[in-house]
Parts: structure tokens; sequence; C-alpha cells
């Protein structure tokens, strides 16, 4: 997938990773890389090839940054076929199989209120909230 949009130069041209070829091509290939590794680079076309490549990385990079991008891992609360509980008077939570009830001392979290990834809104918010036996939210008593 990525492997296309990475390129070197050999010989003033462009030539994709990844792309289909003959054995020959590729070996040929792979010897003009080398060479051109051991090459200074100059004003010549693999300069020039090189300097693109390095200006497109460059230009990728400022992209992501100035949109607000981000490249973090998010981790779901429960696995696929799992519902998060949240324990009644506590903050603790466990995964329940999709169409069992929770364990006693735990219930389903308020609609429109169920954490869904790791340190998202609602995760964030039931460590210091909690419900009580009749489904009211309520503040979670102190950690001691």
């Amino acid at each position: 997938m990525h492997e296309h949009l990475l390129s070197t130069c050999t010989q003033g041209r462009a030539i994709r990773l990844g792309e289909s070829g003959t054995q020959a091509e590729r070996q040929e290939t792979a010897v003009q890389m080398s060479r051109r590794i051991s090459q200074p680079a100059a004003a010549s076309p693999r300069g020039r090839c090189r300097a693109s490549a390095v200006a497109a990385l460059a230009s990728a990079a400022a992209v992501v940054a100035l949109s607000g991008c981000s490249l973090a891992y998010e981790e779901d609360i429960c696995s696929g076929g799992e519902y998060p509980v949240i324990s009644v008077g506590g903050t603790g939570s466990a995964c329940v199989p999709d169409g069992e009830q929770p364990p006693k001392g735990y219930t389903r979290y308020p609609e429109g209120k169920v954490p869904q990834q790791v340190d998202d809104e609602w995760d964030v918010y039931w460590r210091t909230h909690t419900l009580d036996t009749e489904g009211n939210i309520i503040d979670a008593p102190e950690a001691g």
C-alpha cells in the first residue's frame, strides 16, 4: 500500500517500488540503487529526484501537523461482540458478551453515555462518576 508512494531515481527517471517487472529489471534496479547510495548527490537528475522526494515527505509531514490529524492509537473499551458495564456504586467496569446480562453488582451505562475507546469523553467521565442502585448518576466515592 505505502510502497507505491515511495520512489527511487535511476538515470533521471522515477521507478515505483512494488511494481511488477522482470527478474532482470528488479536486479538492475537494485544495482542502480546501490550505486546511487554510494555516489554524492549533486545537481544530477538523481540529486534533483532525491531533493523532490525529501520535499514531498516534508510537505506530507506539514499537512499532518497543520491539519491537526493525529496518528494516535485508540484502544476500544471492549472487544467486538461485547459491551461495557459499570460497577454499581464504584468506578470499576467490565465487558460482557452481547446478549448476556451484566453480572451481579454491575449495570449497563446510561444510553448515550457509554465509553467506546480508552480515554474518550465518557471513559474519563466515569472515572469520577458512577451509578447508584436506582440507576442515578452520582459522584464516585473517593479512592482510599
